[in-house]
């Protein structure tokens, strides 16, 4: 698969497993799970047909991680950034002392009033190393860096988690825990 295709079935896996799972049919099963096979037959009728060698490659080849398979290879699921309701069952876990945020110059203003956000999503995302967070924040523009005392946050109450691919997840993040690099 050249890598214009792998773009373009990433974007259409996160819509349907992340936002719209019933545009293709699907309902997405305890821990954000739906079954392989299930998928691809709902691509297929769709109109947008994966091979289970094309989901593998998307699965395994990806620098992003976005999607997971279950430990017996049937179901698959996006690893974060749903909008629909789902509990991906993920276990609270102590963050590293700092965590990392990209975003572009025009959001600034509100993160300085308001924090990080979760919006339409159920978490924040957070860098577990600030290359990535440039990276993330480098899609939509010039990248702005934010550091995050993820230390300082966990010990105020906040309740953080790792998904599968080392994204680390919170409610939120008060502009007090945030400072730019």
């Amino acid at each position: 698969m050249n890598p214009a295709q792998a773009i373009r079935l990433s974007k259409f896996l996160s819509l349907h497993l992340r936002h719209r799972p019933e545009a293709l049919g699907l309902a997405l099963q305890a821990g954000g799970w739906v079954g392989v096979e299930e998928l691809l037959a709902a691509c297929i009728r769709q109109g947008q047909p994966i091979s289970r060698a094309q989901l593998d490659e998307l699965v395994r080849g990806s620098d992003k991680q976005r999607f997971a398979y279950d430990e017996t290879g049937t179901r698959i699921r996006a690893q974060q950034g749903h909008s629909v309701a789902v509990d991906l069952q993920l276990t609270p876990s102590e963050p590293p002392a700092e965590l990392y945020h990209g975003t572009v110059a025009a959001a600034m203003p509100a993160i300085r009033r308001e924090g990080l956000r979760k919006m339409n999503r159920h978490h924040v995302h957070l860098s577990p190393d600030p290359e990535t967070a440039r990276r993330v924040g480098s899609r939509r523009g010039k990248p702005v860096v934010l550091v995050v005392d993820a230390a300082g946050l966990y010990q105020s109450g906040a309740v953080f988690y790792e998904s599968g691919n080392g994204v680390w997840l919170v409610d939120q993040v008060p502009p007090e825990f945030l400072r730019e690099a």
